[in-house]
């Protein structure tokens, strides 16, 4: 909690992944956060569950959404932003680069020809250092490049939420190896992020916990710059690119990288069902590069 909102976090442990409902406390209004949709890989269904966990908080709460704001394109669970639209109302927004990441995957996907790769299946695209509002709560939006090119942090009442830039400092920074990522632009990102005021409360968008400690999402811009093991202070750029470059190569594709960039990069939209009325997931064969 800070002086004018409240920020209420939801772990997924399928995924890691950690959404958010942002609040000012004098009106009401909210944002919801990288929400998560539900995915069987083995059954195909898509559930709502973990989005109704925040809409339940938005109910309880009587809250009023204003922004459903995502972090990136992402590639580790399906986004559930456009259920939470259906649901409570709100904007959806993504940073302006996005559409660099449309077009990368509309050509390996093979997309519909209607698809146009100009980021219309949002509400709103971000430029980097553009404010706008929660209630009367200013929110600062900042191009974070480098784990992808459409990466955005949201800096709002003293926290600033990294999305997949940086994670808790025991387990440093994110990958940097996707399409249009790049080790030493993260880096940029990271540095700028780690400029901001040392009490500022950092929120991550996923934990994938050790088992000596529990999962956790939240830290400070000093706690990182003095404890995370990949980017604290005194580990240069060339050192962490060297690092980061290393570890990328050892690294897994992510498991549901496939069916959540389908539905990702169209704002929490699932495919056009086909005349059958069913909607499908593309599965490139040998396609993906292998790590």
């Amino acid at each position: 909690m800070t002086t004018r909102t409240t920020t209420q976090a939801f772990f997924d442990p399928a995924t890691g992944t950690v959404s958010y409902v942002v609040w000012e406390h004098a009106s009401g209004h909210a944002a919801v956060i990288d929400p998560v949709l539900d995915y069987d890989f083995k059954s195909g269904h898509t559930r709502t569950a973990s989005a109704d966990r925040l809409l339940a908080c938005i109910s309880s709460h009587g809250l009023r959404v204003d922004w459903i704001l995502e972090t990136h394109a992402h590639a580790d669970h399906l986004s559930a932003a456009r259920y939470i639209q259906e649901q409570a109302g709100g904007r959806t927004a993504i940073g302006e680069n996005i559409r660099v990441v449309q077009s990368t995957f509309r050509k390996l996907f093979n997309f519909e020809q209607a698809f146009v790769a100009d980021g219309s299946q949002f509400d709103h695209l971000f430029k980097d250092g553009e404010v706008f509002r929660i209630g009367e709560v200013e929110v600062t939006a900042l191009s974070v490049p480098g784990h992808t090119p459409a990466d955005m942090a949201y800096l709002v009442d003293g926290a600033v939420f990294v999305g997949d830039t940086l994670f808790m400092p025991d387990l440093g920074s994110a990958r940097a190896d996707f399409p249009g990522g790049d080790a030493r632009q993260l880096h940029a990102s990271i540095r700028r992020l780690l400029a901001l005021a040392p009490d500022t409360v950092v929120y991550v968008c996923h934990d994938y916990p050790p088992a000596s400690r529990q999962a956790s999402w939240q830290s400070t811009v000093a706690q990182q710059r003095a404890h995370n093991i990949h980017v604290r202070d005194g580990i240069g750029v060339e050192e962490f690119v060297a690092m980061r470059r290393a570890r990328d190569a050892t690294l897994d594709v992510p498991t549901l990288i496939l069916p959540s960039i389908q539905v990702n990069v169209r704002g929490g939209r699932l495919p056009p069902a086909d005349d059958n009325g069913v909607a499908y997931l593309r599965i490139p064969l040998n396609a993906l590069p292998l790590p």
